[in-house]
């Protein structure tokens, strides 16, 4: 079934021509709702504007709260470095021990990831020597866990993002609240 016949359904053929003619050669007809009536462009126009993306502006993910945007960088770091328990042991892994992994891209991957809550916490007022305690850890993670097997195992043990958000949320502990 041609596209054109699920927007607007074939019509008996009356006179000169069929509508399966004419949606060959290009030609489209009045746009029918599921009642039998016709649709008017401009009323789509309208119902769509809703539906318009701006790029560029704002966040992709909202406007969240200071809360929302702290609890969402906590479960990130959960996820990343403490999701799992190795059965058998009390020992805690996340995605950031298994993504690193694969030789050299998953250590580039949870590189980026770390970097990108480090930039969240910027935003969200950090000073300089908090983010720069937090690049430290993100830096030797990165570097460490570029060494096969032993690095993953460094990662399981150092988890930089915990320890980040940690200091991160020990800094807002001791902000004034407005």
């Amino acid at each position: 079934m041609p596209d054109d016949d699920i927007l607007a359904p074939r019509r008996p053929p009356s006179g000169g021509g069929s509508r399966a003619s004419s949606a060959r050669t290009g030609a489209r007809g009045p746009i029918i709702d599921q009642e039998g009536h016709e649709i008017r462009p401009e009323t789509l126009e309208q119902g769509f504007r809703e539906f318009r993306f701006e790029f560029g502006q704002g966040s992709p993910f909202g406007n969240l709260t200071r809360e929302q945007r702290i609890a969402r960088l906590e479960a990130i770091a959960k996820l990343l470095d403490v999701a799992f328990i190795l059965p058998g042991t009390n020992i805690r892994y996340g995605i950031d021990g298994l993504i690193g992994l694969i030789p050299v891209v998953g250590d580039i991957i949870t590189t980026a990831i770390s970097l990108w809550l480090v930039r969240e916490a910027r935003a969200l007022g950090a000073p300089w020597y908090i983010t720069a305690r937090m690049l430290g850890n993100v830096a030797v993670d990165g570097v460490v866990g570029m060494v096969p097997l032993a690095g993953d195992a460094f990662d399981v043990m150092f988890r930089a993002n915990m320890r980040n958000v940690r200091l991160l949320r020990r800094w807002l502990d001791k902000q004034p609240r407005i």
